[in-house]
């Protein structure tokens, strides 16, 4: 499995026009075929999936971005974050690399994201799989209003923010052998005063009404909810009205993982996840 370092090496980046402001995006792209799409959440970034992709890339296009105030896409402050403003990133993003009617899997923020994206482009998006997805009003966590409190950019150091995120993660994985690669990849990013300020605008830009407008019984792709059946921050009980909304829905529940479903399920999710999008 790569590094982070390794993880980043092989990225691209594009420019792309949010709101107005031209902004980067960093990408992996790999293989070749019919487009797959995956966005991570807060507060990761696209390494997330470095342990999903292999399968599918040796027969799709796989395309990974880090969202905008993410990894190594612009972090610099003055721009929206919200997931509206992502799901416009991932227009202006798809455009550029002359993707038409990909599939997309998305996790947390980046599941957010998606749905919006599928609820607003009905034809244009062939599959849908979200784990442990935001939707509805079932964020933000407490964890993140907390972050995103405009004091704790301020009063936050750069190794108090680290030492969080690594409390974090560590008590919220189930257990995994790729946990220390994966801590790696998840806090290098926010390893410095920039990064901290990164993230606490990223926190501060979770906005309830930008799932809530949405109704997801518009989206007509075929749908995969794939989900950590042990999540603290998204129950599975949200991916069961997701099921009951979205009427091509299947609910596929994994035991033994909490919401970094991914990297608690590696095998189990890999398997699902390619069986879904053959």
């Amino acid at each position: 499995m790569p590094s982070y370092a390794e993880w980043t090496a092989a990225q691209e980046t594009t420019a792309v026009t949010v709101d107005g402001h031209e902004l980067d995006v960093a990408y992996y792209d790999e293989g070749s075929g019919d487009p797959v799409v995956f966005l991570h959440g807060i507060p990761t970034n696209s390494y997330l999936w470095r342990d999903v992709i292999g399968p599918i890339a040796a027969e799709r296009r796989v395309i990974v971005p880090d969202m905008i105030g993410y990894g190594n896409s612009s972090m610099f402050d003055g721009f929206d974050r919200s997931i509206r403003a992502q799901e416009e990133m991932i227009t202006e993003l798809l455009s550029a690399l002359d993707v038409e009617s990909p599939s997309l899997v998305g996790h947390d923020l980046g599941g957010g994201v998606f749905l919006r994206y599928a609820a607003h482009h009905p034809d244009a998006v062939d599959e849908l799989v979200l784990s442990n997805s935001i939707a509805y009003d079932s964020w933000p966590i407490q964890l993140i209003t907390d972050l995103g409190l405009p004091e704790t950019a301020r009063e936050t150091g750069v190794e108090e923010l680290q030492a969080m995120l690594d409390d974090l993660f560590r008590d919220t994985l189930s257990g995994s052998e790729h946990s220390e690669a994966f801590l790696d990849g998840m806090t290098t990013p926010w390893d410095s005063e920039a990064g901290v300020t990164s993230l606490v605008r990223n926190a501060i830009s979770t906005n309830t009404n930008h799932t809530t407008e949405i109704d997801p019984a518009t989206i007509e792709a075929r749908t995969l909810l794939l989900w950590g059946a042990d999540d603290q921050f998204q129950s599975i009980e949200w991916a069961e009205r997701l099921q009951a909304d979205i009427q091509t829905a299947e609910l596929i529940g994994l035991d033994d993982a909490n919401h970094w479903v991914m990297e608690d399920r590696p095998d189990a999710y890999r398997d699902e996840l390619a069986d879904f999008l053959r």
